[in-house]
């Protein structure tokens, strides 16, 4: 299968996982081109890295995250799948996220709990290092 398609049979297999699930309001906003950029085959790669950028081998409710922050003093920072660092922040009750170039996303509906795992809605895509 192509890494796409190893990714895709991943996010079906029987977890756990969490994903955190950028908007698509989040999408367009990325420089123009971007997406089309992406989906082209020759960066198919580059795709799976942003995309599995957003998904963890673990089931963390918002509780679960916000308790991992308080934890680790104020910050924890989760790898993902997809080889990249994030960084949880935990402020006035609301998780953020930081990716490796420094953009952040907010959680903007936690624990939307799936058969394998749990889906936490983010505002901003979250890249890989550039």
């Amino acid at each position: 299968p192509t890494s796409l398609e190893s990714a895709v049979e991943t996010l079906q297999g029987k977890g756990p996982f969490t994903v955190f699930a950028p908007t698509n309001a989040a999408f367009e906003a990325l420089p123009a081109g971007t997406v089309e950029t992406l989906m082209k085959p020759e960066n198919k790669k580059m795709l799976v890295k942003v995309l599995t950028c957003h998904v963890v081998g673990a089931n963390a409710m918002a509780a679960d995250v916000q308790k991992m922050v308080a934890d680790d003093g104020g910050k924890h920072v989760i790898e993902t799948l997809g080889g990249c660092k994030i960084t949880a922040v935990v402020k006035d009750g609301m998780v953020t996220l930081t990716d490796e170039n420094g953009g952040v996303a907010h959680v903007t509906i936690a624990d939307v709990v799936q058969s394998n795992g749990v889906i936490h809605v983010i505002d901003k895509v979250l890249l890989p290092k550039s």
